[in-house]
């Protein structure tokens, strides 16, 4: 058997990096939801997960999911969409599949670091 030496190069990079794992998905609008379902993909190197809310007026009208460069989260842009602009924000979490539920943008040391000083001053330090 003869391995192509470009498709040792292709494949190396998977092979050896731990690039996040995460869900991505159309986007989604209160029509289409649920319809599809999300599918796992790999973020290429230095990416993270998201989750990004759609917001047109008071009401969240929008969603998707995929991977994104750190320094463009928690950004706020606006998506026109059949003639609807959303406001959408997004929110990322550096974990795999840490975008599959509703809130990604609170993880353990963040819950750690409120419940310690919930509890100090519970006991008055």
């Amino acid at each position: 058997m003869h391995i192509s030496p470009l498709l040792i190069y292709l494949m190396l990079p998977t092979l050896l990096c731990k690039n996040l794992l995460c869900y991505f998905s159309l986007y989604e609008t209160l029509e289409t939801k649920g319809i599809f379902k999300p599918v796992v993909t790999e973020c290429p190197p230095k990416e993270v997960c998201y989750k990004a809310e759609g917001r047109y007026g008071n009401h969240t009208g929008l969603t998707h999911r995929g991977c994104m460069l750190l320094k463009n989260c928690n950004e706020v842009k606006k998506i026109n969409l059949r003639g609807a602009i959303y406001n959408t924000s997004y929110s990322c979490c550096d974990w795999s599949y840490c975008n599959s539920g509703t809130d990604v943008s609170t993880n353990f040391v963040t819950l750690f670091i409120i419940m310690g000083g919930l509890s100090l001053k519970l006991i008055g330090l």
